[in-house]
């Protein structure tokens, strides 16, 4: 007897996984960078530009990941 794989749900879990590892990163790196602004030079607060980018990033890898995925039956 064979094993038959349900193929949407493998995929919704590597997306969903896919999605926090990209969250995990997000807020892992985030910190990093502002330390790096604040120990070389805060004249100007260039990290609000990436993380402000990058947290645009991960709200539509969110909304692509959980609000418009549709399942299929």
């Amino acid at each position: 007897m064979k094993t038959r794989f349900n193929i949407d749900t493998k995929t919704t879990k590597n997306l969903k996984l896919g999605f926090k590892i990209h969250f995990l990163v997000f807020l892992l790196v985030s910190p990093i960078i502002f330390i790096i602004w604040y120990l070389t030079d805060t004249t100007y607060p260039w990290p609000l530009w990436s993380t402000s980018a990058w947290a645009v990033g991960v709200l539509f890898h969110y909304l692509g990941v959980f609000v418009f995925r549709k399942n299929k039956i």
